[in-house]
């Protein structure tokens, strides 16, 4: 019994970190559910042009990610899911790659990982533009009016997501 009481305190801090994760307190609010989502026009893998407002009418995750971001590889499979499970009741996920190397070396991650949504090169404007992104993952909450409903720093568990979604739709 004497042995185990030096993991005590691990078990507490691990215990008092996941509820305040799951519990909501972790999270920072964003701009204001009047606020709209800047509008932006960035490139995916393959240059292509790609704007927020090409997906007017959808309600939208953003995500700021990178590939050396081991919180932002821990959310990647929750992203794959929900993009799968809610495509077709108007929702879009969108991944912002943020100092993540190359498009070429993106691309490798994307395929690597099964990444099934679109994944655009992030820049500094894009990130002033979104209030500054001084942390990643920093996730998006965009409602159908193209509003940002939700702001997130940090890792968050699927099911996050999936209320704000579920609420949404």
């Amino acid at each position: 019994m004497l042995q185990n009481k030096p993991l005590i305190p691990i078990m507490l801090l691990l215990l008092g970190v996941a509820l305040f994760s799951l519990s909501g307190l972790g999270k920072i609010k964003g701009q204001s559910s009047s606020s709209p989502a800047p509008d932006f026009a960035l490139p995916d893998l393959d240059g292509k042009t790609v704007k927020l407002s090409d997906f007017k009418g959808k309600v939208i995750i953003l995500d700021f990610w990178a590939t050396w971001c081991s919180p932002c590889v821990y959310e990647i499979p929750h992203f794959i899911e929900l993009y799968e499970q809610y495509k077709e009741n108007g929702f879009q996920m969108i991944g912002i790659a943020f100092q993540s190397g190359s498009a070429s070396n993106i691309r490798q991650f994307v395929e690597k990982h099964g990444i099934n949504y679109p994944i655009l090169m992030g820049n500094r404007v894009i990130a002033r533009e979104y209030g500054g992104i001084n942390a990643i993952p920093t996730t998006f909450v965009i409602d159908r009016q193209g509003r940002i409903v939700q702001k997130y720093i940090g890792y968050r568990a699927k099911e996050v997501f999936e209320n704000h979604l579920k609420a949404l739709f």
